[in-house]
């Protein structure tokens, strides 16, 4: 049983020795545990202290691609080097690597596909009670587009196995954690979760600038979600929406039509009522034709899973 352990690092110099020293250097039930380092365009001499930590696996980003398309390549790289288990942790020291034993306990007792960490958001002392309550609101929201009971979905301290590596195909920049969560739950992965404690906070969040970006990126990486795995949910909602605003101005004439007895001061509404039933069947619409999409690219990533597992499976 190989067990890899990728770190996502960006100008993470003075925290990586932290992060190295903590990781266990035996597992039961791991025969081998190899680190891999995600470079993401770093400028500071992170690779050079890898290096002299003894890490001889890495993935290296001349210029920064986001965390998304790190993660995306680091798996990759750990299925190459045949990778039974995968964890992913960060640079920055936030996660105890020492825990990862009992983060990878659930898939080496065939228990879970993947398992994700839980910071137990509410007792961190470093987040403001706003953060919190994003968070929480987050984690809503991801739960309900992955159809998942998760208590901390923004989680990034997670352990994959084999399988659901080969299953899950990231195509955000931004974050991998919400996206893969959602292919998850709708491929029926098994899905465990363990409690952890955070380390000391050690520098500011570089994954965006403020709160606002935060919620906006995030906002749009779950839109973007519903579209690709529930897309009838939010189409569906919005054409029913509108069909019953279309309807108002109708009732409205109608009204006029009985009380008034001068319909023609009132087309207006008519006007109006049409315009909003059109958009709702146009929306409609749009929405068979995206889960239509939806259905092919569930096709297309069977076969593109069975492209990877021919050849990782060769190397294995």
């Amino acid at each position: 049983m190989k067990l890899v352990v990728q770190i996502s690092c960006l100008n993470e110099a003075a925290t990586l020795p932290l992060v190295l020293s903590s990781i266990p250097k035996k597992i039961k039930g791991v025969d081998t545990i190899d680190i891999l380092i995600i470079d993401d365009g770093c400028t500071d001499n992170t690779v050079e202290v890898a290096r002299k930590h003894g890490v001889k696996n890495f993935v290296i980003h001349r210029s920064n691609k986001g965390l998304g398309l790190g993660f995306r390549n680091g798996i990759l790289k750990s299925l190459e080097m045949g990778a039974d288990i995968i964890v992913h942790t960060d640079g920055d020291n936030q996660y105890p690597q020492e825990k990862i034993g009992d983060l990878i306990k659930p898939i080496l007792d065939k228990k879970a596909d993947m398992v994700i960490a839980d910071r137990q958001v509410q007792s961190i002392e470093h987040f403001s009670k706003g953060k919190k309550l994003m968070q929480a609101i987050g984690t809503k929201i991801l739960n309900a587009a992955a159809g998942t009971q998760v208590p901390d979905a923004p989680s990034g301290f997670r352990a994959y196995s084999r399988d659901a590596a080969l299953q899950l195909n990231v195509v955000t920049r931004f974050s991998y954690a919400m996206e893969t969560l959602i292919q998850a739950g709708n491929k029926r992965l098994a899905i465990a979760t363990i409690p952890i404690k955070t380390n000391p906070k050690t520098r500011e969040s570089r994954l965006f600038s403020s709160s606002w970006e935060h919620i906006y990126k995030s906002g749009l990486a779950i839109t973007r979600a519903f579209i690709m795995y529930r897309p009838y949910i939010i189409f569906n909602s919005l054409s029913v929406v509108l069909f019953v605003i279309g309807l108002m101005p109708f009732l409205r004439y109608l009204y006029f039509f009985l009380v008034d007895k001068h319909p023609g001061d009132h087309l207006q509404s008519l006007l109006l009522g049409s315009v909003m039933i059109i958009s709702a069947f146009i929306v409609l619409a749009i929405g068979i034709i995206a889960d239509l999409t939806r259905i092919n690219r569930s096709l297309t990533e069977d076969m593109l899973e069975q492209v990877k597992r021919s050849r990782f499976d060769d190397k294995k």
